[in-house]
């Protein structure tokens, strides 16, 4: 173990072929048997180990007899985030339940490199002590998520029993009851057809694993879509398009996945659509300069529907694309 620091421990790890596997999580399992393998797992997947001082994230690298492997062990986080005055858009509240409109750039929850200033940290400061901890000390109330950059409607447990209530709901996503999730995406291109359906299992990616990707074997994932409206470039062609999409499962970036698997992935997408950034030529000047000025995913949440836990009431809200999206349509729909 190298020498301590405010910010944590640099541990050193020198790989002797006696661990009993030659995997890199197995491996410092058996070496470094005080911390939890769970915790091991997640630091190989935030890019704090390195082989060779080469970065790897993937836990099921092999390493090699002699290799150096060294672990950046953070200090641990505060057991329970804290309470932060950050204003929230709150569209519905009642003792049981909270609806909130999340703008660009909230994380939802605390993690690694994000510690403060998340939506949790706000419902901590505005719900009180009645905010349900069912989901754990670091995401108490949360039942889904949406993702830093993507805007829109969530719903938030106050106490166990609405927690108990929405879990369920969301594993379910309206197979047998009435909740809904809608999404509003700016997608590049327009698809050959007026709706579908897309039904392709998302798991992680082979080596990007901060991604996810279409996999065979992974978690089925279904996404419903339909044409809203479709834009033409300064060349008169068909360049863009605003689908609604429903979920019919909620994986990690399910919808940015599976868009960009048939072809049409959302718009300032850099995650998923990287190649697609030529594309933007084909727009008039004034949607380029929407577009820039998007930095982020086209997408944002705008319908959400529960069975209110306590009453049994369907309950409906929708909510209309921020000012940053709904510049871009104008401008798009505009041609200009």
């Amino acid at each position: 173990m190298e020498q301590g620091t405010d910010r944590g421990q640099r541990l050193k790890v020198i790989v002797e072929g006696d661990e009993g596997s030659t995997r890199l999580d197995r491996v410092l399992a058996a070496r470094l048997t005080d911390v939890s393998r769970s915790r091991l797992k997640a630091l190989i997947l935030e890019g704090r180990v390195e082989v060779q001082n080469t970065p790897i994230r993937d836990p099921a690298y092999h390493v090699a007899r002699g290799d150096t492997i060294t672990i950046d062990l953070p200090q641990p986080a505060a057991a329970e985030p804290l309470a932060e005055n950050i204003a929230l858009n709150i569209v519905y509240e009642d003792d049981d339940i909270i609806v909130i409109d999340k703008p660009k750039g909230l994380v939802v929850h605390p993690s690694a490199g994000h510690e403060t200033g998340t939506l949790v940290n706000a419902l901590i400061a505005h719900c009180g002590a009645s905010l349900s901890g069912i989901g754990g000390v670091r995401r108490p109330g949360i039942v889904h998520r949406l993702d830093k950059d993507t805007t829109g409607l969530m719903v938030v447990a106050k106490n166990d029993a609405a927690h108990q209530s929405l879990s369920a709901q969301f594993a379910d996503h309206g197979r047998s009851g009435e909740m809904r999730r809608g999404y509003l995406a700016f997608v590049w291109g327009v698809p050959n057809r007026q709706r579908g359906t897309i039904d392709a299992p998302i798991d992680r990616h082979v080596y990007a694993r901060e991604k996810m990707a279409i996999r065979p074997g992974g978690r089925q994932a279904v996404t419903h879509w339909e044409t809203l409206q479709s834009f033409t470039g300064v060349d008169g062609k068909p360049v863009a398009a605003l689908l609604a999409c429903e979920l019919e499962t909620g994986r990690t970036h399910q919808i940015r996945v599976h868009l960009a698997h048939i072809g049409h992935p959302v718009m300032g997408d850099t995650v998923y659509g990287p190649h697609f950034k030529t594309k933007a030529s084909l727009l008039g000047p004034q949607s380029q300069v929407a577009l820039g000025a998007l930095g982020r995913q086209a997408l944002h949440a705008y319908l959400l529907a529960v069975e209110h836990p306590k009453t049994g009431a369907i309950l409906e809200w929708k909510s209309d694309l921020p000012e940053d999206l709904a510049l871009l349509r104008n401008r798009l729909q505009a041609a200009l």
